[in-house]
């Protein structure tokens, strides 16, 4: 029998508050939120004041409590409670996507070191069970990929823009209004929410810890309506995707980018705050997954089932990372874009490998082509500056080491000899 958990709540803003009327409302599970701790003193706050602590040592110095539920924005403080609650013994459940990808090796060993459970399901991809599949499902499969669409904010946004053709000031707003983004979106709009949910992905489908500055994450912010006007000549929809990828070398390579996505691959359909993640294994081939991936409920929906898991005693074994099932992370791969530049200069800072079709119309230049991932990240700074855009093209994604790459063009030389 689940034993009726009693729960300390940091943080009571959406997904909190979420959170409390989903437990509130479901009928299969119990369990009471004891304390809440918040930082404003000012607002009104939707439950009774006696639940409502400033001091986040009455929720961690609580013997009563056997749960940490950590639900606020700030990364580095989210870290400090998370760590301290581990540290005594707490099983904690976080959807603070930032705090796991930065500190995913330090958290790691706390859990072991301390024999408790940290569980974060709605870190990666809101209402649908990725970690939990990967954990079980796939805990002994070899992956070839993960891929897909993991940010609701910057799909409702994209789904606007090119559906509906409204501007991007005009569906930004729409999401901020709608809770899907925050009042400062710069973490969805410009890749970095999918690229920590990538890294927490690449640990329970390959088993590697991963820093995310050596993550390419590149967003929509520069995203002009010729890209869209190219797209949709070409019968594309343009998502925001991360891709983690096996390479023919046991290495792993990861990129968040725009992506152009043809009518037959199953992201094409996934529109406004929906989420859809695709995983590709050496020998059950592709399953596809698709639910809500931003919102209060979905969101509080996914924390709660973590609750309920760790009633049961639960927790993740992370069974790829003991088992090393790929040797290392890399970003000598090549990956094959369009780019929209601006001039020669652009050009000549970012350097193709291969071209594959080119078009210079005096304000609207482009080329088609392959570039090696480690010259895109070292650029970044020189894209966003300038407004240029790179969209990856493959409709399904190809990343191939460079090494790799290099013999098979001397394999068709030899060929065509």
């Amino acid at each position: 029998m689940a034993k009726k958990l009693k729960i300390g709540l940091f943080g009571f803003g959406c997904v909190g508050q979420g959170l409390h009327y989903v437990l509130n409302n479901s009928t299969g599970f119990k369990a009471d939120i004891v304390k809440i701790a918040v930082k404003d003193k000012t607002k009104e706050r939707s439950v009774s004041k006696d639940l409502i602590t400033f001091d986040k040592y009455e929720i961690l110095n609580n013997p009563e409590i056997d749960v940490i539920v950590e639900l606020i924005d700030d990364a580095e403080e989210a870290f400090n409670i998370v760590s301290e609650a581990l540290k005594k013994g707490k099983h904690v459940v976080t959807a603070n996507k930032k705090m796991l990808a930065i500190h995913l090796e330090e958290l790691y060993e706390l859990q072991i070191k301390n024999n408790v459970s940290l569980l974060y399901e709605a870190s990666a991809g809101g209402s649908i069970p990725i970690i939990r599949t990967l954990e079980e499902y796939f805990d002994n499969e070899e992956l070839e990929k993960v891929s897909g669409i993991f940010n609701g904010t910057t799909n409702y946004i994209l789904t606007k823009t090119i559906n509906e053709k409204l501007s991007y000031a005009v569906a930004l707003k729409q999401a901020q209004e709608k809770g899907f983004a925050e009042t400062d979106p710069t973490n969805d709009v410009e890749g970095y929410d999918p690229k920590f949910k990538a890294v927490i992905i690449a640990l329970h489908a390959f088993g590697l810890i991963i820093k995310p500055e050596e993550v390419l994450n590149l967003g929509i912010t520069t995203l002009h309506e010729n890209d869209i006007k190219y797209a949709s000549e070409k019968d594309y929809k343009i998502k925001l995707t991360p891709v983690i990828q096996r390479l023919p070398n046991d290495k792993v390579g990861v990129l968040v980018a725009p992506r152009f996505v043809k009518e037959t691959n199953q992201l094409f359909n996934v529109e406004n705050e929906f989420n859809g993640v695709i995983v590709e294994g050496k020998f059950s081939g592709e399953q596809f997954l698709q639910g809500k991936g931003a919102g209060s409920y979905p969101t509080g929906a996914a924390v709660l089932s973590d609750i309920s898991a760790l009633s049961h005693g639960y927790k993740y074994e992370y069974k790829k990372h003991v088992q090393k099932h790929a040797s290392n992370f890399t970003n000598d791969v090549i990956v094959n874009v369009y780019f929209r530049y601006n001039s020669l200069i652009d050009l000549n800072k970012i350097e193709f490998d291969e071209i594959s079709e080119k078009y210079n119309g005096g304000d609207y230049n482009y080329i088609v082509g392959k570039v090696n991932l480690q010259t895109l990240l070292n650029n970044r700074d020189y894209i966003l500056k300038n407004k240029l855009f790179i969209s990856l093209v493959n409709d399904t994604i190809s990343l191939k080491a460079k090494k790799a790459e290099a013999t098979v063009n001397k394999e068709k030389q030899l060929i065509n000899n």
